[in-house]
């Protein structure tokens, strides 16, 4: 009869799990979108040298982190599972460049009793349109911002649990398990986080980003994304000359702007809705740059958006004499399902963990991109596992300690079911 392990974490372990995660949180690791550096901005390797501290005192081997900013080590197999197949388990490091991540000061509320949460010193209530979740929370530990800035739970979650996760099998030798692999990488959030990963150095055959968000949700889908740039051409002369010369491209750049198909746009879409978004415009009278992020589910209906684009840049120009438009259109990433179907083993076992948890797993998408997706193109099929934290990217930040105690023990659970694997598919 096979042997049963305790993966539930106890009192002593959660405790832990709770100082490490406000440990990591204090860090401010904000990356940058308009930065050429890479990692994008010198904070982020505050909290990479202190991992490879603590991955150097856990003795791990492997350690390695290089000039980009990626942290790789190897926890080996116990003996007699050399042969299992290698599962590696990823996080970033930097938080989302649109919010503050300045003197985090992470507060506790303890036994949550499942009203809108008021933060303390500021003005900000948590309330049930925010966190539909939250009477889901009654009587757990809650971890909130100051409403000051965001919290850094995505995606120091998922740090914390992946880092508990190692500790306890280093504690438990007892215990069957592979050889793991982690990974923790930088300027996830400015979409540059597997631009320079090495899957090959890292090693292993299938992995996990723990990235997610809700109890139990195990997402294998994202958005195909990519940039459409558009230069509108104009001419531009000394405005005291300009009459029946000048040809403003500011003011049909605006006009373009404004014909964007309404139904169309992030404000007005939802769930599986595609949708075009412009993010950016410069310029001046001669020429104006505006730039978009496209977004759906399957690569067809990414090329409708991109035909709306093209078809509302020819009926601008109907109506603008001398004025031009150039569409340039940049491949970005691809839905990571078209991957993960070919290796439904990696999805399903991740799913058995979540139930060895006493929880109700669910397939989820992302209405964005992870660097799993990028990876999985890469040859490393890769879905995200939940972290427990809500309200990502914002002041209203917070998580439940209880959930992300679960997140914990299903990687425990996943490390033991690939151990008794033979291979990924």
């Amino acid at each position: 009869m096979e042997k049963k392990f305790n993966f539930e974490l106890n009192n002593e372990e959660k405790r832990s799990l709770l100082e490490r995660f406000v440990r990591y949180c204090k860090i401010n690791t904000r990356s940058s979108d308009t930065s050429d550096t890479f990692p994008s901005t010198k904070e982020q390797w505050d909290l990479l040298h202190l991992l490879k501290k603590e991955l150097e005192e856990l003795g791990l081997e492997e350690i390695t982190l290089d000039e980009k900013g990626y942290l790789f080590a190897t926890l080996p197999s116990t003996k007699g599972y050399e042969n299992a197949p290698v599962i590696g388990f990823l996080a970033h490091v930097d938080t989302y460049p649109g919010t503050s991540a300045e003197n985090v000061s992470p507060k506790i509320i303890e036994n949550y009793n499942g009203k809108p949460i008021k933060i303390d010193g500021s003005d900000l209530v948590i309330d049930y349109e925010d966190s539909p979740s939250l009477p889901k929370m009654i009587g757990h530990t809650i971890v909130t911002t100051n409403g000051k800035t965001l919290l850094g739970a995505d995606d120091k979650a998922g740090i914390a649990s992946i880092m508990e996760m190692l500790c306890f099998f280093k504690n438990h030798p007892e215990i069957p398990y592979g050889k793991i692999k982690v990974a923790f990488t930088p300027d996830e959030e400015t979409g540059r986080g597997a631009d320079f990963f090495d899957v090959k150095k890292f090693g292993a055959e299938a992995a996990y980003t723990v990235d997610g968000s809700l109890l139990g949700e195990i997402e294998t889908e994202t958005f195909c994304g990519d940039s459409v740039t558009v230069e509108v051409i104009g001419y531009d002369i000394h405005p005291g000359l300009a009459k029946n010369k000048m040809k403003n491209a500011v003011r049909a750049a605006a006009d373009f702007i404004t014909r964007l198909p309404e139904e169309n746009l992030p404000e007005t879409t939802e769930k599986r809705e595609s949708y075009l978004h412009p993010i950016a415009m410069s310029g001046e009278v001669g020429k104006v740059i505006v730039k978009f992020i496209v977004r759906a589910f399957t690569v067809g209906e990414l090329k409708e958006r991109e035909e709306d684009i093209k078809k509302v840049a020819e009926e601008t120009k109907k109506d603008w004499p001398g004025i031009t438009f150039n569409i340039t259109i940049e491949e970005g990433y691809r839905n990571m399902k078209e991957v993960l179907d070919q290796y439904p083993k990696v999805v399903n076992l991740a799913k058995e963990a979540v139930r060895l948890s006493s929880v109700e797993p669910f397939e989820g998408y992302i209405r964005g991109g992870t660097d799993g997706c990028r990876l999985s193109f890469m040859g490393l099929p890769t879905p995200n596992i939940f972290n427990g934290a809500l309200s990502y990217h914002g002041v209203k930040e917070h998580i439940s300690l209880e959930w992300l105690a679960k997140s914990c023990e299903t990687l425990r659970h996943l490390v033991k079911l690939w151990a008794e694997e033979k291979s990924i598919k």
